[in-house]
């Protein structure tokens, strides 16, 4: 596609200044040979509590694709790899040896007052393949993207050989990291010394399999759909062309969700077939900022979001396969009943309806224990190809910001 003449899809307008720009990154990472150098989303980075990775690696085997593949252990963390399909990202774990240990995560989470209750528990980023991982640096600190380098970070594994991570965005709280597309089969990487699981923690892996297996649900969770980062208001479009500065991406439309004030804007990979070999990239924001919303009093749960946690992802979704399963309700309704009867808390019931036209199915669980991420599921009927209605985003936003209210003083938010 001719990233220079499309025109995104959506009601939610930008100003010129975005339009503008966004442009001039496009032809910039064209003319620099970024375009080039940048292959698919290859992982997503999430790190938990010192003792959580066990737990959160059962909770994913229960919600999610993925199975555990290998572990390494460098000066500071346990690092856990698990993969779904080959052409997916993979799911990386990180895990502080130390719970006193302390970095640019747990600085930004005890800013914020729901956050703070995990310091070490939040999604860090995506990593993206790159032909060349110097080269790639080179580039983007040359268009003023700031890099971890080894004698700057307390984590090893956001500078090395095999790795090279952003600093964390002021505008997202989100790290974006690049790996070498011919290396990340990890038969070697300079990232800590291989593990092994121990008996104990491979059996409560191999019982959360079968648990998973023995419902039938976990065929029919296909893999990573979108993730979503919830940002202010005043930063949205920054936000979008940053991101945009970082990657391949391109920006596919945005839409004004006026129910809960907010917009939707989703971001997209132009080289592939399917979004889950290359997860859309969305980000959520308030239309109108808190202090001004005093004067209209508007539902703001996106905002309020900010303001609990920070600046960070607020879920992940994944696709589940279309149809109608042998119970007679559809997959994505069977999954859900399946979780729930495995004790999986979820926000509210399953939005949107899939009759004889294309629509969505989306639910919400809620946040995880160990991550403080909302999984979503996502099932498209009838070949539709968007990424939500409306309605649907409508209800699940209020849904999740009924769960995410914090308490203090005379302001309930």
């Amino acid at each position: 596609m001719d990233l220079m003449t499309y025109e995104p899809l959506g009601d939610k307008k930008n100003s010129d200044f975005f339009n503008e720009y966004r442009l001039k990154i496009y032809q910039r990472r064209k003319e620099s040979g970024l375009e080039d150098l940048l292959g698919n989303l290859c992982a997503l980075v999430v790190q938990v509590e010192t003792g959580d990775a066990l737990a959160y690696m059962q909770e994913l085997y229960m919600m999610t694709p993925y199975r555990f593949t290998s572990a390494f252990l460098n000066e500071t963390h346990k690092i856990y790899f698990l993969q779904s399909k080959p052409e997916f990202p993979r799911f990386i774990v990180l895990e502080p040896l130390d719970p006193g240990f302390t970095d640019d995560i747990k600085r930004l989470n005890n800013l914020y007052p729901l956050a703070r209750k995990k310091p070490n528990a939040r999604y860090v980023g995506e990593i993206f393949t790159t032909k060349d991982l110097d080269e790639t640096r080179g580039v983007l600190e040359s268009h003023n993207i700031r890099f971890h380098y080894p004698n700057e970070t307390e984590n090893r594994f956001f500078s090395n050989p095999h790795f090279y991570f952003s600093f964390r965005s002021s505008l997202t709280g989100n790290s974006v990291g690049y790996t070498p597309s011919d290396t990340y089969d990890l038969e070697s990487p300079d990232i800590g010394d291989r593990i092994l699981l121990g008996p104990e923690e491979v059996a409560a892996l191999e019982t959360a399999e079968a648990k998973a297996a023995a419902k039938g649900a976990d065929a029919l969770i296909l893999g990573v759909d979108h993730m979503a980062t919830r940002i202010l208001a005043g930063e949205r479009e920054d936000a979008i062309l940053e991101f945009l500065t970082m990657s391949n991406y391109y920006f596919w439309g945005a839409y004004n969700i006026s129910d809960q004030n907010s917009s939707t804007n989703v971001n997209r990979n132009p080289n592939v077939d399917d979004d889950k070999k290359s997860p859309a990239k969305v980000f959520t924001a308030n239309n109108t900022p808190s202090f001004v919303n005093s004067f209209e009093n508007l539902p703001m749960p996106t905002e309020d979001f900010v303001r609990n946690f920070g600046r960070r992802m607020h879920h992940v979704a994944y696709e589940v396969l279309d149809g109608d399963h042998a119970s007679g309700e559809k997959n994505v309704d069977f999954v859900v009943e399946t979780l729930k009867n495995e004790g999986v808390p979820f926000l509210a019931h399953v939005v949107g309806e899939c009759k004889d036209e294309p629509n969505l199915k989306q639910i919400f669980s809620k946040h995880s224990a160990y991550s403080i991420l909302i999984t979503e599921y996502v099932e498209r009927c009838f070949g539709f190809e968007g990424f939500f209605t409306k309605s649907n985003v409508a209800d699940l936003t209020a849904a999740a910001g009924e769960d995410e209210r914090y308490h203090h003083g005379n302001v309930f938010d």
